[in-house]
């Protein structure tokens, strides 16, 4: 998406450096949360995924509304996005209510 982005030139490529920084924030915040010690630690890991995939969703959102790419290559990203903010939603309450018992 990014090199796409890149190539259009224009906005997007003015804007790519953000949505790649947000989307692969998330693969390593959550290979972080994977070796913590505790579980508040990832808690906080996983929550900062999750910050960063609702970034990531944001950037692809816009770009999709925008049109500042190809819409057959925006679009499925674009629900994948959303879908793994629920489950890194869910997974930050689960989490979270296994802590509190």
């Amino acid at each position: 998406m990014y090199r796409h982005l890149v190539k259009r030139g224009g906005a997007g490529r003015a804007l790519a450096g953000q949505f790649l920084h947000a989307g692969t924030s998330v693969g390593a915040n959550l290979e972080e949360a994977q070796g913590s010690p505790s579980k508040v630690d990832f808690i906080a890991r996983t929550t900062i995924a999750l910050k960063e995939a609702r970034e990531a969703h944001y950037w692809l959102r816009l770009f999709e509304r925008c049109r500042l790419g190809d819409l057959a290559l925006i679009s499925p990203l674009c629900r994948e996005a959303g879908e793994i903010v629920a489950i890194l939603t869910t997974s930050v309450k689960n989490a979270k209510s296994n802590v509190d018992r």
